[in-house]
């Protein structure tokens, strides 16, 4: 089993209204690099910051040197900023964290504000003598209607200090807000958020089988009768028994395997009163205790520290959430979930301005449910198990439909395919004094959105996505109680954006993180800790077509960085 800690903004040309919404894409989160010095045991990526406007902002301080010690939430109220009453270029989140040196789990954090989700990620482990910081910018642009009032905030940020897990945890929050430039326009944002959560202060909600659900359910005035776009934000954040579920194996041989069980695949799925309408793959984060906490020292996984949601398009829907005679129920469950995980999710809707009533239907759905295939070839005998598992799932599915507006008949078809597989090969001795297993998982989601409006325009945008993962550990335990364990990971996400309007190319972004980090990890009988071979590395990469551009590598030996090159090009934006 693994071991963890001690346990066996591109710019968007705007044709036609409709077209606008073909342009949204995914919330950018960066965990920004700082000032990262060769030698140094610190935290540190080769992210990119998030890109600002050239205007000075207006700056509301969330919450300043909070403590975090004990498991209670900390609460803050809200208060938007006077001096920029809006609407704004851009909305930034900023976060900073750090961590006293001593013992402690990684831990997760999420920010909330009127219950709707503005940053979930997770923190950075310490070492005996090294204390930890580390920096976090979101792109909140699009989330702009829920910054108008006052109301209510809160942090949550558990953890346990005590004479064994020593080290206090750390944070401040503040918020920019951009102001328009002379003469801007301000850019499109969503009309109405509506969070999805455990409680009217937020709060994440626990999905322990696949059946359970996170539920958010409306009905006018708070569903407006004019929607003409929708999209859904989905974390699915891999907890307890699940926090390795891209390890995990089918239940018919999890206890020989000596491993959790549910398989190595799971799925967030999404429905509209009851209607299958979406499909959130499940990215395999892993937290800087995970496998190995020295493998993360000082470079963590990919969006470790800073979760990236994953954006459903909800738009084919539009005409039925604006139909005003009835509630509508917005749901989000876990394929395979086997206790637990914790989901939250954010409703964005966009209103048609010159209409008060919006009308439509859904014409094709053939979503359906996931049938993944299993194939076990193992071979068992008295002292041993050793073979090969695998899972595999592919899914392609249409969803269209066509809402009346203000600016004539918008009709919207999605076309999305997902390929999972996880092969996974080990060898296991009964006694539990080798378990060996190699996974090699990759994700592959490929969407075409299609919008054509009544005059013969057709707007697309397609997205790609990959992420690969190849993890292979092998662990020993000795009688005496010593251990070792030697592990090679790679780490990546892949996505391509690109949007065209009647054939011509309008924007598009293309963005790469990966991580590659090896240990080899021996612990005495009496907690002695000796690495060797301890290396990481993080290679990252953006550029888009309006000259946007980041790359950046960032190398660490034996816990301390040693090499950084690379950040801004082309264009210095």
């Amino acid at each position: 089993m693994p071991w963890r800690d001690g346990r066996p903004i591109g710019i968007c040309r705007v044709i036609l209204a409709f077209f606008a919404l073909t342009c949204i894409g995914f919330a950018q989160n960066y965990t920004a690099p700082g000032n990262p010095q060769v030698g140094s045991q610190n935290t540190v990526t080769a992210n990119a910051p998030v890109p600002r406007p050239n205007t000075t902002p207006c700056v509301v301080q969330l919450f300043s040197n909070l403590d975090f010690d004990d498991f209670n939430p900390k609460f803050f109220t809200y208060t938007p900023p006077a001096d920029c009453p809006g609407p704004w270029s851009a909305v930034v989140l900023n976060a900073d964290w750090s961590i006293d040196a001593g013992r402690q789990f990684d831990r997760t954090a999420e920010i909330w504000i009127g219950a709707a989700n503005v940053y979930f990620g997770t923190t950075a482990e310490p070492s005996h003598t090294v204390a930890r910081s580390w920096h976090i910018e979101s792109n909140l642009t699009d989330y702009s209607p829920l910054f108008t009032t006052m109301q209510s905030g809160r942090v949550d940020l558990g953890n346990l200090v005590n004479n064994t897990y020593t080290s206090v945890i750390h944070g401040s929050a503040y918020i920019q807000y951009y102001p328009l430039a002379q003469g801007q326009k301000a850019p499109r944002t969503a009309d109405v958020v509506l969070p999805m959560s455990a409680s009217s202060n937020g709060g994440t909600v626990t999905l322990n089988t696949t059946s359970d659900q996170l539920v958010g359910t409306w009905r006018t005035p708070i569903l407006p009768t004019n929607i003409e776009g929708a999209y859904l934000d989905v974390f699915s954040q891999s907890q307890s028994g699940d926090e390795f579920w891209y390890t995990c194996a089918p239940n018919d041989v999890a206890t020989e395997l000596q491993n959790c069980g549910g398989t190595g695949f799971r799925e967030a799925q999404v429905s509209i009163d009851g209607t299958p309408a979406g499909v959130a793959p499940v990215y395999p984060w892993i937290y800087t205790g995970g496998i190995d906490p020295y493998l993360w020292r000082p470079i963590p996984g990919v969006h470790t520290l800073n979760f990236e949601p994953y954006r459903v398009d909800l738009t084919p829907f539009a005409g039925v959430l604006s139909n005003g005679q009835q509630q509508h129920t917005v749901a989000v469950n876990v394929f395979n979930a086997n206790g637990y995980f914790s989901e939250t999710a954010t409703l964005l809707l966009y209103r048609d301005s010159g209409s008060s009533q919006v009308t439509g239907a859904v014409t094709q759905n053939t979503i359906g449910q996931p049938n993944p295939t299993v194939r076990e070839k193992l071979k068992v005998t008295n002292t041993d198990v050793s073979g090969k598992v695998t899972v595999q799932s592919n899914r392609g599915f249409t969803v269209e439909g066509w809402a009346q507006t203000s600016h004539g008949t918008v009709d919207t078809q999605i076309n999305e395919s997902i390929d999972f597989r996880n092969t996974q090969d080990y060898y296991v001795k009964n006694d539990g004094s080798v378990l060996d297993q190699s996974v090699d998982q990759r994700t592959n989601v490929s969407e075409r959105v299609i919008t054509k409006d009544s005059n013969h325009n057709v707007a697309v945008r397609v997205k790609q996505l990959t992420w690969p993962l190849k993890l292979t550990y092998d662990l020993t335990l000795n009688p005496d109680g010593s251990f070792t364990q030697n592990t090679t990971l790679g780490q990546k996400l892949n996505r391509l954006l690109l949007n065209t309007w009647n054939g011509w190319p309008v924007y598009y972004s293309a963005y790469s993180d990966a991580v590659s980090p090896t240990d080899n990890l021996a612990v005495s009988a009496q907690g002695v800790v000796t690495t060797t071979n301890q290396a990481n590395r993080e290679d990252y990469s953006y550029n888009d077509s309006t000259g946007a551009c980041w790359n950046e590598t960032v190398k660490a030996e034996a816990g301390a960085l040693t090499k950084v090159s690379g950040g801004s090009c082309q264009g210095k934006h």
